[in-house]
């Protein structure tokens, strides 16, 4: 898992890029550097999964408590360029009602 992230002041948002793999194995990593972001800056996160290729439900539920926190001062989380295979874990889930997801075409 590679994690990329940058604050864009003008729109108050941090911008995410997620590539590989989010497992048990690295969802502590993932939870730990996206709170830490938060906690630097309060905003919305923008989250571009265009090259992750795999999430478990450990990832799922990093997602999940990173949304708690960023609704604690009514931001908002959309993820983005989600592959279809991938999306289908959201829909089931049911997580595309909580989440602005935008798929991959």
């Amino acid at each position: 898992m590679d994690i990329q992230k940058n604050w864009i002041e003008e729109e108050k948002s941090w911008y995410v890029t997620l590539s590989g793999e989010v497992d048990i194995y690295n969802a502590p990593q993932l939870k730990e550097t996206l709170l830490a972001v938060i906690d630097l800056n309060e905003g919305n996160m923008i989250i571009d999964c265009k090259d992750l290729a795999y999430i478990d439900s450990t990832g799922l539920g990093v997602l999940i408590s990173l949304l708690k926190r960023v609704k604690e001062y009514d931001g908002s989380i959309t993820i983005t360029e989600l592959k279809p295979y991938i999306g289908k874990i959201f829909t089931i889930t049911g997580l595309d009602k909580v989440f602005n997801i935008q798929t991959q075409r």
